[in-house]
């Protein structure tokens, strides 16, 4: 299956307006850490923070959903969320941890939790993984050349960040700038080019705008708990949704995506083992 195995698909949205408008499209990662904090399912959350440098995340642990919506939005480089996932449980004491996690962050917080020799007393208290889509990553200093050099402006003024429409989305206060992704393809982290997974298949809920329309969210939910916390969610009215088959442009985009990204790894693969070069496949 090309999306992974899933208990349903919806495209959602938070009910929260505040949420709405700091969040990245339909607000669903904060808006579900923030319900499991609210309800103990979880307490607390390792999640991409703010850094000392504009744009550039930092792993934090919330603890409120007040610190939830400070990280909310999407940052397009690497936040190392799993290394802070030990510090969570033995200096903040937490017993049961949330998280949210690009694919390959994904399959590494799994592999901890099939293979726990090496995290004692961490595999087990990770009670809600949230995956988000990703077809790339880009080193800090890529997202750097986009903004100042191609699009001239200071990484200061930047709102907000986006990928859509064949375009990197750049948003200022007074502007909105962009940038087709074609100019961005060779600036990624060389790991994604071998990575087959864009919707985080083995997450416990997945989501991402890609599927749904503008200020919404496609929804996966993946494991019993995933699919148990999301219904929660929806039914305490912190979620609005909608069935997939109802909006546009709907899971065949998704579905068109997920499959270029395992084709194009496939490719990559077979030219790294040609060249006699390590693959984690």
């Amino acid at each position: 299956m090309v999306l992974g195995t899933y208990k349903e698909i919806v495209s959602a949205r938070s009910t929260d307006r505040e949420i709405q408008k700091l969040a990245q499209d339909g607000g669903i990662v904060t808006g579900l850490l923030a319900y499991a904090l609210d309800e103990k399912i979880i307490e607390g959350a390792v999640v991409a923070g703010p850094g000392e440098e504009f744009w550039k995340p930092q792993p934090m642990v919330a603890m409120t959903s007040d610190e939830l919506k400070a990280a909310a939005g999407t940052k397009y480089t690497f936040s190392p969320n799993v290394m802070m996932l030990k510090k969570a449980v033995r200096q903040y004491g937490i017993e049961k941890l949330g998280t949210v996690a690009i694919p390959c962050q994904t399959m590494g917080i799994r592999k901890t939790q099939t293979y726990p020799f090496g995290v004692r007393f961490l595999a087990d208290k990770i009670k809600l993984l949230v995956g988000i889509y990703c077809m790339e990553n880009f080193p800090y200093t890529s997202l750097q050349t986009f903004i100042c050099e191609k699009l001239g402006i200071s990484m200061e003024l930047v709102e907000k960040m986006d990928i859509g429409k064949g375009k990197f989305w750049v948003y200022t206060q007074d502007d909105v700038l962009t940038l087709p992704l074609k100019e961005t393809h060779g600036y990624e982290q060389a790991g994604c080019k071998i990575c087959k997974d864009y919707v985080a298949e083995l997450a416990d809920v997945s989501t991402g705008s890609v599927g749904s329309p503008d200020g919404w969210s496609t929804v996966i939910t993946r494991t019993d708990a995933g699919d148990s916390i999301f219904k929660q969610a929806v039914e305490a009215g912190i979620f609005e949704t909608k069935p997939i088959e109802e909006v546009k442009p709907g899971l065949g985009l998704l579905e068109k995506l997920a499959a270029q990204k395992k084709e194009k790894a496939e490719k990559n693969i077979a030219a790294r083992k040609e060249m006699g070069l390590p693959t984690p496949f």
